[in-house]
């Protein structure tokens, strides 16, 4: 990676235009445009499903396995994104792992806060296996609230009795939702994409009248033990790296396998600037070998 190339998508996050006062559906439509700039052209068939009753895309690049899926929770505070702003990552990410990926536009808040997205997760897992994806052939990941959604949908998993998918990828994981960790404070002047005030506004949109603490909205308080292998991957500049350690050491107290990575400079889910950013690509690379050993069964 050259530094001039994580200096643009810096540049890009800091100078875009902003109204004063932002709707929600600016906010949507903002991480939109975003993504239309940051570019990208991987081929890749996209098929539109109904993955139990969730919208979804079902990507595939060339050569993808058609009985390997990974399952993706996309983030954005729970509250933007879609399968649209992250369909390029989704076919770089068909394209490293040679499986097919399954992005689940998942409903958002505020028009349908928790256990809305938990409950569309669990429909689309449901779905999957009914298609005839086997377990050990399915894998489920995402990024920011995606990734604690991600370790949220492994305990819903496990509580109801399902049998587990061969791991999990929790990228930048939030798994907070009160912005506990020092991290929100002492790294906020080196990562432009996630803040304090914003993270929380976002948290009690996502709650409404839910418990801060309650685990599948806030997985640091869940009971881990059981789950499957988890890869957690987080930049050192992020705001939320408190809450990938203390994730990581919460899973390894529960005697969960983890590989836990820490990527010099990188900031909050530097993974979607892929098209711009070296390190990107290589960050969905790492993440498709781990896939692909634990499809595998090593």
């Amino acid at each position: 990676m050259s530094k001039a190339q994580l200096e643009k998508v810096i540049e890009l996050l800091t100078s875009r235009e902003r109204p004063e006062n932002p709707t929600i559906e600016d906010s949507r439509e903002g991480f939109e445009k975003m993504m239309r700039v940051v570019g990208g052209k991987t081929p890749a068939s996209i098929r539109q499903v109904d993955a139990g009753g969730v919208p979804s895309e079902l990507v595939s690049a060339g050569g993808a396995s058609e009985d390997t899926v990974t399952l993706y929770l996309h983030g954005g505070g729970y509250v933007i994104g879609s399968p649209k702003t992250h369909r390029e990552f989704a076919r770089r990410l068909s394209a490293a792992s040679q499986a097919q990926v399954l992005v689940i536009d998942y409903r958002l808040a505020p028009e349908s806060p928790f256990p809305a997205p938990v409950e569309d997760a669990i429909s689309a897992y449901r779905w999957l296996m009914s298609e005839g994806y086997a377990p050990e052939r399915i894998a489920i990941a995402g990024d920011s609230a995606g990734g604690g959604l991600t370790v949220a949908i492994l305990v819903s998993i496990r509580d109801q009795g399902l049998p587990m998918p061969a791991c999990g990828v929790c990228l930048s994981p939030w798994v907070d939702m009160e912005g506990i960790g020092d991290s929100m404070t002492s790294r906020a002047d080196r990562d432009p994409m996630v803040q304090k005030e914003g993270l929380v506004g976002m948290a009690g949109l996502y709650l409404a009248d839910a418990d801060p603490r309650s685990p599948l909205a806030a997985p640091m308080y869940a009971d881990l033990e059981g789950l499957p292998p988890l890869l957690i991957q987080v930049g050192a500049s992020e705001t939320l790296f408190d809450d990938a350690v203390r994730l990581d050491n919460k899973a390894r107290a529960a005697g969960v396998e983890t590989s836990f990575e820490e990527w010099d400079d990188m900031i909050h889910v530097w993974h979607i600037f892929a098209p711009m950013l070296d390190e990107g690509q290589k960050a969905i690379e790492r993440m498709a070998e781990f896939m692909r050993e634990k499809w595998n069964g090593s």
